[in-house]
């Protein structure tokens, strides 16, 4: 596997990036800011949450960036009879050999596509909860490590609620960025209607990079300069959730490290080897409006979590690009 370095490699880094975006818009008309988000998410080691209505595109992303990195994908269709060990796995007894062998569930792809995640049971959510943190999968007291990279993009409904089960919170912090695909443009339609008219769309993409690349790129965004004026705007941001007047929940600290993290792989795929408030300040909302649950009061005067989030963005002072702590250079 090559080793990259964000200082040294990132062009080599920006050009596979566009490379795998590129293919994936080939797919998706229409949604180039859906597409980065996704492809951020990816190289920040995080897990996104699509809410839409059914048809837009959602397990087709998914699919789309599996296919363009040459990964494995599986897809879990969550549905009330779903168990816990369909997604996990579980021990079965060979007789032949007299012991138990273990029969990986569903999540052990490197992208995993949960469709329709709030119709399975509270039982059967709970089980995806180490994987999301951890990146792993506990059975009968042995744990397996899951694949590397690895990702769940899950999808859920948010017209139709009858016979669903709402995410709960400890869940919904796991995922580091929620967005919604949203209808495409006229024209976006139309095109889609030319191309993709006849045949699946999937069937003409190629892989244009492996896991090892995207493994590789994930090292690298790591390595991304994120100054201390920028870690404290993005503390203080996350702060402020925790005693506005609008929420009864604010943010967590998971929030913060999601927030720096996923900005750090916006800056890299801008082609930066340093982040500014700018990353920060573009992801707040699809980092943290999922976690907020708005008083009873914002809800009856129609104050969302979005707002709220915009609203803290508006009046948190934005730090100086060449704030003394960074030692004098652009952060």
């Amino acid at each position: 596997m090559t080793t990259y370095d964000a200082r040294v490699n990132l062009g080599e880094l920006t050009g596979i990036a566009a490379k795998v975006r590129d293919s994936v818009e080939n797919v998706i008309e229409g949604k180039p800011e859906v597409v980065r988000l996704a492809l951020t998410v990816l190289l920040a080691e995080g897990h996104l949450l699509i809410e839409d209505v059914p048809g837009v595109g959602k397990t087709m992303l998914a699919k789309a960036l599996a296919k363009s990195i040459d990964c494995s994908v599986r897809r879990i269709q969550f549905t009330p009879d779903l168990l816990p060990s369909d997604i996990t796995g579980v021990s079965v007894f060979d007789q032949q050999r007299r012991d138990f062998e273990f029969k990986p569930g569903a999540v052990f792809a490197q992208i995993v596509v949960g469709d329709e995640i709030n119709r399975a049971s509270p039982k059967t959510q709970s089980a995806l909860l180490e994987s999301l943190e951890e990146h792993q999968v506990t059975v009968d007291g042995t744990t397996y490590d899951l694949p590397t990279p690895f990702m769940v993009i899950a999808t859920q409904n948010p017209v139709e609620m009858e016979g669903t089960y709402p995410l709960p919170e400890a869940q919904r912090d796991r995922f580091m960025a929620r967005v919604s695909i949203g209808y495409p443009s006229v024209d976006a339609e139309l095109r889609m209607l030319d191309v993709h008219g006849g045949v699946n769309p999937l069937d003409d993409l190629r892989p244009v990079a492996d896991a090892d690349d995207i493994t590789g790129l994930i090292e690298a965004v790591r390595a991304v300069h994120v100054a201390p004026a920028v870690r404290r705007y993005a503390v203080q941001l996350v702060a402020a959730t925790r005693d506005h007047p609008d929420l009864r929940l604010g943010a967590s600290p998971r929030a913060t490290l999601h927030l720096v993290r996923a900005a750090r792989a916006a800056a890299a795929l801008d082609g930066r080897e340093f982040v500014l408030p700018d990353d920060v300040q573009a992801l707040a909302p699809v980092v943290l409006a999922h976690r907020l649950l708005p008083t009873a009061q914002a809800q009856l005067n129609r104050v969302g979590a979005e707002q709220v989030v915009a609203e803290i963005v508006r009046r948190t002072p934005v730090p100086d690009p060449y704030d003394a702590e960074s030692g004098g250079r652009a952060l």
